[in-house]
Formats: C-alpha cells, structure tokens, sequence
C-alpha cells in the first residue's frame, strides 16, 4: 500500500519549481523581465526547499522550530544536507532582492546566487530526491 507522506507531496511541487530556475539559470544573457522571472523562480524555490526539508525532518521526527533557518540548520547537523550557510545567505538575498526596483542589487548578487546559492538549492534538490527514490524502493520504511 502506498502511503503518501506530506513532504513527497510538497517534493513534487519542489522538483518542478527548482527545474524551472535550473531553466532560467542556464539561459544566457537575461534582459530585465527575465531578471525578474528568475529572482521570482528563486524566491519559490527557495520557499519550497526549507518548507520540504521541515516536512522531511518531522517525517523523521525531528521536533523543532519551524523557521527556515532552523531547518537549514538541523537538516545539516543531521547529516541530510552539507550546505546550510549557502540557503541562510540564499534567505538573506531573497530579501534583498524583493526590495530591487532598479536592478542594481540583481546585478551585485547575481555572481553569489550562481556561484553559492543554486548549487545549494541543487544539493537539497539531490538530496531529497535520493530520500524520495529511497523511500519508493522500501516503502515499509515509510510512517502508515
């Protein structure tokens, strides 16, 4: 019998959103309105890979405060991720770049969001979706 568990659901939704910034972080040469769909891909993505991982770690029962830093944190010292600062810096862009009505801020960040921040978002994407493979090959593991 297949249980499906709240963080597999909210996984799926994550797969999706960071394959759409995976697209817009490979197109070359972004003008502004793609500046601004990848600053927006990036906020819900980021969005969707702390609120996966808390799903996750309360699967395992991992009792805790929900804050994104918090996850990012425990998600690392439990071994699931290795890339907490790099998502606590993400959080610290995203609210910088919600507030960028010229462009300039993109313009400084861009360098740290390709370089730091989407290679982490990379890394909880790998890393939950081996959780996910995982949990389809031995579902008994699997909370009924």
């Amino acid at each position: 019998m297949n249980h499906d568990i709240r963080w597999q659901q909210r996984f799926r939704n994550f797969e999706q959103a960071f394959a759409r910034l995976e697209k817009a972080v490979n197109m070359p040469h972004l003008n502004e309105l793609e500046r601004n769909g990848l600053v927006q891909r990036f906020e819900f993505t980021l969005e969707l890979a702390w609120k996966t991982l808390k799903d996750f770690l309360e699967e395992r029962g991992f009792v805790f405060k929900p804050s994104p830093k918090d996850v990012f944190r425990l998600a690392e010292q439990s071994g699931y991720i290795s890339c907490a600062q790099e998502l606590i810096d993400g959080l610290e862009l995203r609210n910088l770049l919600s507030h960028d009505y010229s462009g300039e801020k993109f313009e400084r960040a861009e360098p740290i969001f390709r370089s730091s921040v989407f290679p982490a978002l990379r890394s909880v994407y790998m890393s939950l979706s081996a959780e996910m493979q995982s949990s389809e090959e031995n579902p008994s593991k699997e909370n009924p």
